[in-house]
């Protein structure tokens, strides 16, 4: 593994006491609020840097100690056990610090828009959709993220055919990105009275929420058609031409929004769910830019792929990404197991952009 690259550290060290500087100096609202971000971020990795020149010096004088001549074996010994424990840490010292300078997701820090759609096997898919989506508003909980359920499309049996939610929070697409794909739900359905075990799917897509400045959407390439919602029972949704259907011409992408009685936030509603789609088709066609290879990776969201698979039977999560299997069924549909995989997940992408440095270039 390659050596830490010294002048980077510390020159992040030295960035790091600027920062602190011109945070003590004072400054105006708009300066203090980035200067706070970037020290924020900074801090812990200057920690840590800290601590490994610190390890360095240490073992330094801990070998020229021992180079010298000494009559104190009991000194000699406690020096040589200190040399030996320091040693041992550096590793993980030095592996902690090449985590942290690896390239960060500009879009970690954003908050998410979620759709879960129900895939192959009828009600049995969409009641599985249902199961998904409530994992995830338990996993938002946990949190302490904001879910905001923006449009959905119950199933007759249950569940959804589909469901869109803005979660918002400290890290949510950081943690919820690598849930894109398809979950892949193996069970004996409760109207199936032969007691066969079925295959169903739903599919999740979560995606970066983009601000108005992200992507300019110009009117000019909207269609907007309104028409008269669809609702149970003759409500009064149905009396007025409050639903949206938002086409983007020049992508063909199309949202459809029916969920409030009022025209204007159904288009409010439905340009945030274009936008986010809009953003994350730009963001995928730079990553395959960057690197086609990565393609199959952990976290690159591609949603054609089977990523997961619960059997219920056995009681198991099968993550085929990084090929691991919890016996924690329930809890990770409780949404306080989902930590467990999300962790593993983050673990392996990070691993693969520690060997892609490593990697000689030609």
């Amino acid at each position: 593994m390659s050596a830490l690259p010294k002048e980077k550290l510390e020159h992040l060290v030295e960035r790091w006491e600027h920062v602190q500087t011109e945070l003590a100096a004072g400054a105006g609202q708009d300066v203090f609020v980035a200067l706070s971000r970037e020290f924020s971020e900074l801090d812990p990795i200057v920690a840590q840097i800290k601590k490994y020149f610190s390890t360095i010096e240490e073992i330094a004088g801990l070998e020229d100690m021992l180079a010298e001549a000494s009559d104190d074996a009991d000194m000699e010994e406690m020096a040589r056990d200190e040399l030996d424990a320091l040693n041992t840490s550096l590793p993980d010292l030095e592996q902690a610090i090449r985590i942290q300078l690896l390239p960060k997701d500009e879009d970690d820090n954003r908050n998410a828009i979620l759709e879960v759609r129900a895939g192959t096997g009828g009600d049995e898919a969409a009641l599985f959709a249902g199961n998904l989506f409530r994992m995830y508003q338990r996993f938002a909980e946990i949190h302490d993220w904001k879910v905001e359920i923006i449009s959905a499309s119950d199933s007759a049996v249950g569940g959804y055919k589909e469901v869109i939610a803005n979660l918002s929070g400290r890290g949510v697409f950081a943690r919820l990105k690598y849930e894109s794909g398809v979950h892949r739900v193996q069970r004996v359905p409760e109207t199936e009275s032969g007691g066969r075990i079925h295959t169903s799917a739903a599919t999740v897509a979560v995606l970066p929420e983009a601000e108005e400045v992200d992507i300019e959407i110009e009117e000019k390439d909207l269609r907007v058609d309104v028409f008269r919602a669809s609702g149970p029972g003759g409500q009064s949704v149905n009396t007025t031409d409050s639903a949206v259907r938002i086409t983007h011409l020049p992508t063909g992408l199309v949202v459809s929004q029916q969920d409030e009685k009022s025209q204007h936030k159904n288009r409010a509603k439905g340009m945030r769910v274009l936008r986010a789609r809009l953003y994350e088709a730009e963001r995928q066609r730079q990553e395959n830019e960057r690197s086609e290879e990565r393609r199959g990776q952990v976290g690159t969201g591609d949603r054609s792929a089977r990523i997961r698979t619960y059997n219920f039977p056995q009681g198991r999560v099968t993550d085929h990404r990084i090929n691991l299997t919890l016996h924690k069924l329930e809890q990770v549909l409780a949404g306080d197991g989902l930590d467990e995989l999300v962790d593993a997940l983050i673990t392996e992408d990070q691993a693969s952009q520690l060997a892609a440095m490593d990697e000689p270039v030609n």
